[in-house]
């Protein structure tokens, strides 16, 4: 069965004061209706969703509670994710229920465990990214070990950046692209670029590209990137056009994606291919040119065994330019589990 995951930028809820932790949470009530959860699942986003924004107000210094759709293996589910830039905090210290550093009665960090079929944590003096997914209790499918993190300009209606990620068996096929500029012209042309990669999404990348700028003719153009990826052979080959910046990280050492100069829809030469071997064990980051290049991983120790969604947020958090849209997308490259 192939799995196609479209873009798209969720939503972001600044937790400044309390009364947007309410907001935050009928957010993410009608956010789990529309994919069809029932009350008592939607109950259990709702839980989490008010003890994380909570935790943001009381512990983090304030930050933000990011929400999206999400597709696991088999179903539909809710991701959250808190942000936050606060003193930080004892993971393991904080999950017995009673524990707390406010004074409250700090059960927030168990309820969420207890809630949620997947939860990560990375914090340290920098602040704390806290996120968990939720799938329907009845229907629960393998987590997709990917994240994305994204924000449009100024907190813009229209974002330029997009991605799609698709998956058949062991091949996995990504993009990130950037229309240019920013605003609705620079959305639609990365819009186009997401619905002509769902029409060939295993393609190989060099081909793809080609497709990808018949289709976005005609608008702004953009930069893309595409990465095509066999987890049984242990291989990754990579396609770039502008400034998407690809990298593979590995606990030792970091490698860096070439792309060509152009405009994909626009001025656009022929896209060459590159191959990658022996990936598995490392993660794939993308991200459009809103986020610095200058980011280490080195420097966050223990952040590489994180889940990719944790990855991707401390990585936005810290690096966006917040001059442009952002995009930051991470994947686990890890052997199929037959």
């Amino acid at each position: 069965m192939e799995l196609t995951l479209h873009g798209g930028l969720g939503h972001a809820i600044a937790i400044d004061e309390g009364t947007q932790v309410g907001q935050a949470r009928r957010t993410a009530q009608q956010l789990a209706a529309e994919i069809g959860f029932d009350e008592s699942d939607g109950g259990r986003v709702a839980l989490v969703t008010t003890e994380l924004a909570t935790n943001v107000l009381k512990h983090g210094r304030g930050g933000a509670i990011h929400l999206r759709g999400i597709r696991g293996r088999a179903a539909r589910g809710i991701e959250v994710i808190a942000v936050d830039r606060g003193p930080g905090f004892n993971f393991s210290a904080c999950l017995p229920d009673g524990f707390s550093t406010g004074g409250t009665q700090g059960i927030g960090l168990g309820a969420v465990v207890r809630q949620a079929q997947v939860m990560d944590v990375f914090s340290d003096h920098r602040g704390s990214v806290v996120m968990a997914r939720m799938y329907p209790r009845h229907d629960a499918g393998g987590d997709i070990r990917f994240g994305i993190s994204g924000s449009a300009l100024h907190g813009e209606f229209f974002c330029g950046d997009d991605w799609a990620l698709s998956i058949r068996d062991t091949l996995w096929s990504a993009m990130v692209v950037d229309g240019l500029g920013h605003g609705e012209a620079a959305s639609i042309a990365a819009r186009t670029a997401v619905e002509g990669f769902s029409a060939n999404a295993l393609g190989e990348p060099a081909t793809l590209m080609a497709e990808l700028h018949q289709s976005m003719t005609g608008t702004r153009g953009g930069a893309v990137a595409l990465a095509r990826i066999d987890t049984a052979q242990g291989t990754l080959r990579f396609a770039g056009i502008g400034n998407i910046s690809a990298t593979l990280v590995s606990p030792v050492a970091t490698r860096g994606l070439a792309s060509h100069p152009g405009i994909v829809g626009a001025q656009f030469r022929r896209a060459q291919a590159f191959d990658f071997g022996d990936i598995i064990g490392q993660l794939l980051i993308m991200h459009s040119d809103g986020v610095q290049s200058r980011w280490r991983l080195a420097d966050y120790p223990g952040l590489f065994v994180r889940h990719p969604a944790v990855i991707a947020a401390v990585l936005h958090r810290d690096f966006n330019r917040n001059r442009d849209d952002a995009t930051v997308m991470v994947i686990a490259l890890e052997r199929a589990h037959g």
